[in-house]
This record gives C-alpha cells, structure tokens and sequence, in this order.
C-alpha cells in the first residue's frame, strides 16, 4: 500500500454543538487536543485514540471520527477555522484516493493505544486525569441532560446579581440567580448549563455558548422555585495577564433583575453528588469552582433542618489568593461547625507564605486517611486545571504515606464513582 493510501480514523470535534468547557483538553493524557478562541480541534499527529475524553463530554461533541487518508487529514488550522464537520467521505471518494475496503475495515476495527501521560522528554508522569471518575457515584439522583441544545436555548429572567467577594478585589465574582419560569428545567447539584451572550465575534459570527457550574441545590436557589445560581468572576485578562475581556463572563456580571438571557442544557451525568445516609463528602476547590460545592453543601444543610438526613460528614477545603477574593466567604463563616469542616489556604496574604489547598490537604492528612478508608466518603475537585494534579498527588501521598496501596485505592475510587474532577 501507498503512504497516500494509508487510512486512519481522525478524531473531531463537532463546533456546533461543543460548549467549550475544556473537559476534552483537561482530560487527554496526550496533548493532542488544543483551542483558541472559538474551537477546540484534535491534532491527528498526536492523538492515539486513547478515548480518554470521549465519557466525560457533557455534549458528545467529542465523539466524532472520520476515515481519512494519513496524508489528507484535517490539520488544527483546518479545524480551528470551522463552523461544522465536514461530511464523510463517500467510499467512492476513498477508492478514488488508493483506498480499498480492506482498509477501510482494518482502520476502523483497530484497537485504541493505550495511554499515557509524559513529559518533553518522554517520560511516564503522574496522571491525575487517570484516576477521575467517569460514573456517578451509585446513590446519585438521575440527572437530566441536554434538554436544551445550542440551536434551541430557553429563555431564562435574571432574578438577581450580588457580588459575593470584598469590593475592590482583583476576581470580582458575582452571584447571579436565574428563573425558568413554568419552563422545565431539572437540574442535580454538580451539574452545568451554558449561556449563549449576545451579539457576534470578530468574525461577525454568533458568540459561542460558555458553560458554567450551577451554585444552587436542585429545589432551587430559593427552594420550591424554578431557578438556579451560577457564581461568575469577570474575566478581565488571559492565564498570562495579558488585558482580556471574557465575552460572556462580563456580559453576566453585568446583567439586570429581569434581562432575558438564552441558556442550553443542563450538562453533567456524572459530577453529582451521592445520596445515601452516612455518605461523606469531601469538597476541594478554588474560586468560581466552589459553584457545584456550595449546590452540595445547601442542599445538605436543607435535608439537615428537615431531619431528613443521617449523618455523613462534610470536608471543605477551599482556595483562593486572599480571603478578600474568597466567594461566599461571610456565608460560610456562618455554617456550624458540626456541619461542615472548612479548611481555608491563600497564596497571596501579604506577610504570609503561599498556602495551597493541597498544602492544608497535608495537614489534614489523618483526616483524609480516614476517610479514603471508608467507602462511603466522595471526593469533588473543581477549579483551574493547574491545582489538579496538585490535589490528586496530595491525596496519593497522604494515602501512600500511611501505608495504603494507592494504585488500588485510586482505581476503585475511579470504578466506584467517588473520585471526580472537573477542571478548567
């Protein structure tokens, strides 16, 4: 056979109907999926068809594939020019090329490479991704997905924006409680939806959705209404503090008591928490990743004043630069203390050293031992992708160091469901 004649299959990514939530990019142990700021694109060269990403896209976005010629592959400039997939080609296009049918059934029968994190210089290093849960824990409720997609949104009132951190801050973070109305619209604590800002790009083309982590428990941010929180910082640089203005992060803090905003979703099956008594929880954030555990914690605490909960212990460890930056930090000083264990780490304190939550991780490590021991204990890390690996080696080594097999251990949280992270 030819080189032209080589057939591969080429993973894509389907722009349309992807909410660029960067769970694929997060996930993939490779390197081979990359963004700019439109779309996320799969480099043909690098991807090992590992589908490492495909369970955790909330939209299935992910799991796309075209049988191509190795030569003709679609490259990331191609790709990050789209605006949706490219058809298939036809056998008769294939045969045109060089190909024959057996090849086409040898490429697409073929076995996935297995997969492995590495660094420049090719060597094997600690994989956090590989340990995160693609399942929900078993007690979890059943949760609704994708009832509304990017070509048809529902429309949702804003009923209130509060900034939840210390005026002045750098992250300035808001609190903004959208209702449905009488339209239906399910949601679990852990789960997502995604907001569609108005207007158009650069290009002249329709903004694309963002998602966001619902803040509220599934009866509601006020209970026994149609509605949900979401916690938004207003994006005003990029990861390297280059002046940025985030489309739809500004657009949202900025929103007034009864604005019309379009939202598709809800997303997530997985990041949900569990509910059968006696299950502990133990929550492990930064920022505007405190969304999902403050949904978690709240509903927690409304079973709690109805006695409608046993026990079950609930662990916070939560991060941010300074107390001031700190979403909800007033409210959460108000929770008892037989109710929830909150450990606090800030990196920027003047006068300080830097505090990481893996670092007050460590220092709860007898905590931690026992509660990895005990099957009913979950663990929830969200935030930026940078703390990831942070978090999962500390809960490695807190287990390693007081005698626990960790690839054992870290396996059967990943089986189990009790093992999640949702980084970004």
């Amino acid at each position: 056979m030819t080189t032209e004649a080589v057939l591969i299959q080429q993973h894509l990514i389907d722009p349309e109907i992807c909410i660029r939530c960067n769970t694929c990019e997060a996930t993939c142990p490779v390197g081979a999926i990359t963004h700019d700021s439109r779309n996320y694109v799969v480099d043909a060269d690098k991807c090992n068809l590992c589908m490492a990403c495909v369970p955790p896209c909330p939209t299935g976005s992910i799991d796309n594939w075209r049988s191509m010629p190795k030569v003709k592959v679609y490259s990331v400039e191609e790709q990050l020019t789209w605006d949706d997939l490219p058809a298939a080609l036809s056998e008769a296009e294939l045969q045109a090329m060089g190909i024959s049918g057996d090849a086409v059934i040898a490429a697409t029968s073929a076995e996935p490479a297995p997969a492995q994190a590495v660094n420049v210089s090719g060597e094997a290093v600690f994989n956090s991704a590989a340990y995160g849960a693609t399942l929900p824990p078993w007690s979890a409720a059943h949760a609704y997905t994708n009832l509304y997609g990017p070509k048809s949104p529902t429309t949702a009132t804003v009923a209130g924006n509060f900034k939840v951190n210390e005026a002045g801050t750098t992250n300035e973070t808001h609190h903004i409680v959208i209702d449905f109305g009488s339209m239906p619209f399910p949601v679990l604590e852990g789960q997502s939806v995604a907001i569609v800002p108005p207007g158009v790009d650069a290009l002249g083309k329709p903004h694309h959705a963002r998602q966001y982590s619902i803040a509220s428990p599934r009866n509601g941010e006020r209970a026994g209404y149609n509605n949900v929180s979401l916690t938004v910082k207003r994006v005003i640089e990029d990861h390297e503090g280059k002046p940025v203005q985030g489309v739809c992060s500004n657009y949202l803090c900025d929103v007034k008591v009864g604005d019309a905003i379009q939202v598709i979703g809800p997303f997530g099956s997985s990041f949900l928490m569990p509910n059968h008594p006696k299950s502990n929880i133990v929550m492990i954030c930064t920022g505007t990743g405190s969304a999902p555990m403050r949904g978690m914690t709240e509903w927690r605490r409304r079973l709690r004043q109805r006695g409608k909960f046993e026990g079950g212990k609930l662990m916070l460890f939560f991060g941010a630069r300074t107390q001031q930056e700190l979403p909800y930090f007033g409210p959460l000083q108000k929770l008892p203390k037989d109710f929830i264990d909150i450990n606090f780490a800030f990196s920027r304190t003047p006068g300080q050293p830097k505090r990481y939550v893996q670092d007050a991780m460590r220092e709860r490590a007898a905590d931690l031992v026992a509660l990895l021991k005990d099957p009913n204990t979950y663990f929830y890390v969200c935030g930026l992708k940078s703390m990831e690996e942070g978090v999962v080696l500390a809960l490695h080594d807190v287990a390693t160091q007081a005698g626990l097999d960790w690839e054992a251990l870290g396996s059967t949280l990943k089986k189990e469901g009790r093992l999640h992270l949702e980084t970004y």
